[in-house]
């Protein structure tokens, strides 16, 4: 296989690069990828201010949303997730409710921005009807090729939904090296682990059986 940035050494084209600044530390660098995916993700969703979030997914994923939530004027932000750890860590890090099923939530008429970081076909069904009049779902996790799900065109119509998606990167990546440089996001929050290469096999199982947050890796 081919062993991509894995490598002791690994090329890029210079267009690609992107000049940080002496006080960012070079392993949080490897943030600035998936930062730029939800920079990309809260860019589609037109967010408004006064907006209610409602997240599925507590990862990493869905805490960078919900950190840009937080910084563009959302008034609640709420998170949904069957990971236990997962949603400690989303409360310690100030979200409005984290909960195991939206339904322990009280908001009768939905959230104004549904927001699927999870890929999960379950999650997604639910998550779409969560979507307050006017609001918008967007769907931000990788679902599985055979994933379905099931809409009401009628529901669609009658309450102006818009349903959206968004895939990697389109002029964020530099916003979201940015974000960091400038201290508006903190990289600490995002990572739970700091490892060395020697015990990269413990990391990966620490990925695997979903602990933590981002897991570095450092030489």
């Amino acid at each position: 296989t081919v062993p991509g940035a894995a490598a002791e050494f690994a090329v890029a084209p210079a267009a690609n690069c992107v000049r940080l600044p002496d006080h960012v530390r070079v392993e949080d660098a490897a943030l600035i990828e998936p930062l730029s995916c939800a920079v990309r993700g809260y860019d589609v969703l037109r967010a408004q201010l006064a907006s209610s979030v409602l997240i599925y997914g507590s990862g990493t994923m869905g805490l960078m949303m919900m950190e840009l939530a937080k910084r563009t004027g959302a008034v609640a932000v709420d998170m949904v997730d069957i990971n236990p750890e997962r949603l400690r860590t989303a409360r310690a890090l100030g979200c409005t409710h984290a909960v195991g099923s939206a339904d322990e939530i009280d908001r009768p008429r939905g959230w104004d921005l549904v927001i699927d970081a999870t890929g999960n076909e379950r999650a997604i069904q639910d998550a779409i009807g969560r979507v307050a009049r006017g609001g918008t779902y967007l769907q931000f996790g990788v679902a599985d090729y055979a994933a379905r799900a099931t809409i009401e065109p009628y529901r669609i119509y009658n309450r102006e939904i818009t349903i959206t998606g968004s895939m990697a990167v389109l002029h964020s990546y530099e916003r979201a090296a940015q974000l960091f440089a400038a201290g508006v996001l903190d990289p600490d929050v995002f990572v739970s682990d700091r490892l060395p290469l020697t015990d990269y096999a413990a990391a990966m199982e620490r990925f695997r059986a979903g602990r933590g947050r981002k897991i570095l890796v450092t030489p």
